[in-house]
């Protein structure tokens, strides 16, 4: 009997490394919670086409949009935990919408499992290129002269891009006016044509227009300069401390994906990520390449989530 049971075991421990080998057998669904054509959705298909080569075997994209991202995430935490479901997001959904929605319908620290951060980009503070304001100084000159009449577009309520706004007013004691958009191309397009004083932007987003001379950029979001904007300095250098933001893209799966499924899928996407035709599209569009331990990622989603929590608390933000 015992015998009996040790074969039956070993049996069983050789289907379940078999079944793990063979990952995957199947069609793989990679979830956005955003429309096609956003930032997210590029970066995905990226991963998704590289992750198509490696495995032979199909990853498909489903654009799951609506309610600022939590539509696409609820999806992801009912699907089963085998691998075949995928989340590829902005920061948004992670570390931000729970704090904005009352009916979100999801833990985001605790129903999904990390397995890398793709890609982290700054932003940068822009204002017209027919704009008084040639300088951060000028800026905050002009927020103090008429406090609460300057206006800065974001693509929307609660955007990485909206809340750069709100952390630069609490840092620097200012206050200006938040212009809410449906996207950040009409943002954009309103920044161009001088009906806002000024947005923080994604890098990738308005790049083009920096270099084109169609807007002035006065200063980078990030911790240090920008090899792609190398000219423009970053707000700390500016004497503006603690308003640092990194916009970013990761990817998670439904909590209890096993283990050795994980590892193969996380090994396989950061090894992506650095093919030279990858790394150097995604650089050229402003991203710089993470690819992270899983152990990391949640480390650092807590850390951004209690950041979030404790800016939009403070400064009582809302999605409405």
């Amino acid at each position: 009997m015992i015998k009996k049971t040790l074969i039956g075991l070993a049996l069983a421990a050789a289907a379940t490394v078999n079944a793990f080998a063979a990952y995957p057998d199947k069609t793989v669904t990679i979830v956005v919670p955003f429309p096609p054509g956003g930032s997210t959705d590029a970066i995905a298909r990226v991963v998704a086409q590289k992750l198509n080569e490696k495995f032979h075997q199909s990853f498909i994209i489903d654009n799951r949009a609506g309610a600022t991202g939590t539509i696409g995430a609820a999806f992801v935490k009912r699907a089963p935990a085998d691998g075949y479901t995928l989340f590829i997001s902005s920061l948004g959904p992670f570390v931000i919408t729970p704090h904005l929605l009352k009916s979100v319908q999801y833990n985001a620290l605790k129903d999904f499992d990390p397995i890398t951060i793709l890609v982290q980009a700054p932003n940068v503070l822009c204002v017209p290129v027919n704009s008084p304001d040639k300088t951060v100084a000028d800026l905050l000159a002009h927020l103090k002269k008429d406090p609460g009449k300057v206006s800065f577009a974001s693509s929307g309520a609660g955007s990485s891009d909206h809340l750069s706004a709100e952390l630069f007013w609490q840092q620097t004691h200012t206050e200006g006016l938040h212009v809410p958009y449906k996207g950040g191309g009409p943002a954009i397009t309103d920044l161009l044509g001088g009906q806002v004083n000024a947005a923080f932007v994604n890098i990738n987003s308005i790049l083009p227009q920096i270099k084109g001379g169609k807007v002035r950029a006065l200063a980078i979001s990030s911790d240090k300069r920008s090899p792609l904007l190398p000219d423009v300095p970053t707000l700390a250098e500016q004497g503006i401390k603690g308003a640092e933001v990194e916009s970013w893209q990761a990817v998670a799966a439904p909590r209890g994906i096993p283990a050795d499924v994980k590892a193969k899928l996380h090994d396989a996407i950061v090894a992506a990520l650095n093919e030279p035709d990858v790394k150097d599209k995604l650089l050229a569009l402003g991203f710089e390449i993470v690819g992270d331990s899983p152990d990391h990622f949640a480390k650092y989603q807590a850390s951004e989530y209690e950041r979030w929590k404790r800016l939009i608390e403070t400064r009582k933000i809302s999605a409405d």
